[in-house]
Formats: C-alpha cells, structure tokens, sequence
C-alpha cells in the first residue's frame, strides 16, 4: 500500500526573474512536520495563486510519486531535488499512475480522501527550474501525479499508510485518464467511457465533453504549457 513521506505546503509570493518580471505562485513548496489537518480545498497552512486554474474540490491535494525523483534529478542534474519540488502536497510511495484509478477511495490518518483526476502540468513548473519544456516533458512520459478531493477532512502524518477503500473503476487509471487527454486524443469509445465516469474531476468532464461534441481534439494549450 503507498505510504506518506513527506508534505508540502505553500503560500502565494511575488517572484522576480533575472529579466525583471514578476511573476506570483505558491509552487515553491516547503516540507513540514505533521500532524496537520487536510480540508476539503488544501492542506492548512497551503493556498493557491491561481484560483481559476487550480484549487477547488476536485485539488484539494496533489499528490506525486517519490518514484519519479530519481529520474529527474539526473535528467535535469539536479542531484539536490527535494521533495516538492514538483510542486505537490503529498511525496508518496509504493504507487505509480498506473495503479491508481479515478474514484480510488482512501483512508489516511483521520481523512478520507478519493482520487479525481491527473495533474495537468503547467509553465510554472517550467520557471521553477528553469527548463522550458518542462511541462511537455512531464506530460510526455506520464510522471504527472494526481489530485485527491476530501470526502472527510481530517488529520494526516507523514510515515501514515494509505488505506484503500475502494476501487471501483480500475480500467480508469490515471495513465489511461493521461493517455486520453495527452496522447490518443480521438479515441473517441474510450473517451466517453471515462467521461461517464462519475468521479472524474469536473473540468477534465468538461474538456471531454467539448471533444465528443466536437468529435475534434483539442489542440494543448501553449498558455498552459509555456504561459504564451
């Protein structure tokens, strides 16, 4: 079962890049010392910069394999990567995306926490290392991480076990949800399927819904990507 090892947790600060500009976000994220309370839209003492693109129910924890740290502290050289460094709340271990599905329901702590839907990731990530196709690489090869929405808020630790609760859509993985939005984006079978999923998170519904009606892909966006 995957296991807690390190939170994170992060305000909205202005940050000045060599050219001048400023730019504001709370992807730089600092680990903490639990016990601490998770809500139904963050960590305490975490908050995002970004309300329209993220937070909300359906983010109220990212969540990232610790598994994927080896391979990215030698791709990018950064030896030193700390945990959050891709900007997640959660560091686990012993699960990958393609072992966890939508609506997989745990136990940690004292919450209940379920898994909505894939983290997209964005241009910040990018200026967080200076590497600018950061995203698109992450995106890529699937390393992307995942979100839980609280079903019961309560209090988590770091060293705690994910209780799995349920598992009731396994053909929804978070690899699969990647490969639909990312990769295969005309699969248009396997699109709705996903979509009809219940517990998938609202805006990924929403995206695929313009897909199916559309019956065209929607090409990724450079503002997402880059912050064109």
């Amino acid at each position: 079962m995957p296991t807690l090892i390190s939170i994170q947790v992060g305000q909205p600060q202005d940050y000045t890049m060599p050219d001048g500009e400023v730019w504001r976000t709370s992807i730089f994220k600092t680990p903490i010392a639990g016990p601490v309370k998770l809500n139904s839209t963050n960590l305490v003492g975490d908050a995002q910069a970004d309300l329209k693109h993220h937070g909300g129910v359906d983010k109220a924890a990212n969540v990232f394999p610790s598994e994927h740290y080896p391979y990215w502290r030698e791709k990018l050289g950064l030896p030193e990567m700390p945990y959050g460094g891709f900007g997640e709340n959660m560091t686990i271990a012993g699960s990958l995306e393609g072992e966890v599905a939508i609506g997989d329901t745990f136990r940690i702590g004292t919450a209940t926490v379920q898994v909505s839907q894939p983290r997209q990731p964005c241009w910040k990530l990018a200026r967080r290392w200076d590497v600018k196709d950061l995203a698109v690489q992450v995106q890529n090869i699937g390393s992307t991480g995942w979100y839980f929405r609280v079903l019961e808020e309560g209090v988590v630790d770091t060293g705690q076990d994910f209780e799995r609760l349920d598992h009731p859509y396994p053909q929804w993985t978070i690899m699969e949800a990647n490969r639909l939005m990312h990769h295969d984006k005309n699969d248009w079978e396997a699109l709705a399927g996903l979509m009809a999923c219940p517990m998938l998170g609202v805006s990924w519904k929403k995206t695929f819904q313009e897909r199916l009606d559309k019956r065209e892909a929607i090409v990724d966006s450079g503002a997402r990507l880059f912050g064109e």
